[in-house]
């Protein structure tokens, strides 16, 4: 066998055997529905990871009772984050495995106030990326954001 041949075979080991640890993994996406506070009350479910990825919900700022906090965009920002934290936790994962949010706020002029409190959670300029569009809200709700992060 050339030395060519041989590099030739080896590499094509190396693709079969990739793709067969990629066939693999991608038949280990059977959905996991994840339900922090218990069975859901509405029809959707809090987060679903699908393989290395969890998709979370879009959250408010609403607190245990499913009233939301009071006093404007500032609080209800940091119970978004959260009850968003809550939900990766019970995933095991921490605010720093999020890769993607988006930001639906009542008013965009409200962008700076969210921001202040939103940087807060993450460390070292690590931000996710994100996108961010003005909405009429649930209850009245100044801010709801959806995540989604990157298991281990």
């Amino acid at each position: 066998m050339t030395p060519f041949s041989s590099v030739a075979l080896r590499r094509a080991a190396t693709l079969v055997l990739s793709a067969g640890l990629f066939l693999s993994a991608a038949c280990r996406t059977t959905p996991q529905f994840i339900h922090p506070d218990g069975p859901p009350k509405n029809p959707f479910s809090p987060a679903v990871r699908v393989g290395n990825l969890v998709f979370v919900s879009g959250t408010l700022g609403t607190k245990a009772d499913g009233t939301l906090v009071p006093g404007g965009i500032t609080p209800e920002t940091r119970q978004v984050l959260e009850n968003i934290k809550g939900t990766l936790a019970a995933a095991g994962l921490g605010m720093d495995r999020v890769v993607k949010c988006t930001a639906f706020l009542a008013d965009l002029a409200e962008w700076p106030a969210m921001n202040e409190v939103y940087r807060s959670y993450f460390a070292n300029g690590n931000y996710p990326a994100r996108a961010a569009v003005q909405a009429t809200l649930l209850y009245g709700a100044r801010v709801e954001l959806e995540c989604t992060a990157a298991a281990k």
